[in-house]
């Protein structure tokens, strides 16, 4: 099982690691050249001074995976609303460290009062992030059709939602 906890600015190095691989090699992002380390404490800085939730996955003493909120769009009205980030280290997938990260996510942001949370998930055919999200309580709500051009080919984003706590029922 894994240890699920807060980043340290320590981490950032084997988070970049990480996403490096997803640039590279995958579709998850449309991110295409490889933010350096430096670049990956700014954007973990950001995401901590807004009092937003970063979380790696430990296994064995090793980050394996993490997993951020972030609002889902900076004009005030959205404030309530956050996007879910979750990368896993290659080779990791379907051991149960994705499903630990994002509930421990959800849990932390239903908490923290917000009330919404989005997912952008890059390609259509990522079965496995859709699953994972679906197996939370999200729901499809739209295909952005063709909007990133990555790898001389076109993807899709999918986009999944699911209410935090009260969601929609009152105003906070």
């Amino acid at each position: 099982m894994p240890l699920i906890r807060d980043a340290l600015e320590t981490d950032i190095p084997a988070i970049q690691t990480i996403y490096a691989h997803h640039v590279l090699y995958g579709t998850a992002t449309f991110e295409e050249a490889v933010p350096n380390v430096v670049e990956m404490q700014r954007r973990y800085a950001t995401i901590r001074q807004a009092g937003l939730p970063y979380l790696v996955a430990e296994v064995d003493g090793h980050v394996r995976g993490y997993s951020y909120a972030g609002f889902y769009h900076p004009r005030s009205a959205y404030r309530f609303s956050l996007e879910d980030t979750i990368y896993l280290e290659d080779g990791w997938q379907g051991r149960g460290l994705g499903k630990s990260l994002l509930m421990t996510l959800l849990e932390r942001c239903e908490a923290g009062g917000w009330r919404q949370m989005v997912s952008l998930i890059g390609g259509s055919d990522n079965a496995g992030s859709i699953g994972l999200h679906i197996s939370l309580g999200f729901r499809h709500v739209g295909v952005l059709e063709q909007v990133g051009l990555k790898f001389g080919r076109w993807h899709d984003v999918v986009l999944m939602q699911k209410s935090l706590g009260k969601g929609s029922t009152d105003i906070p």
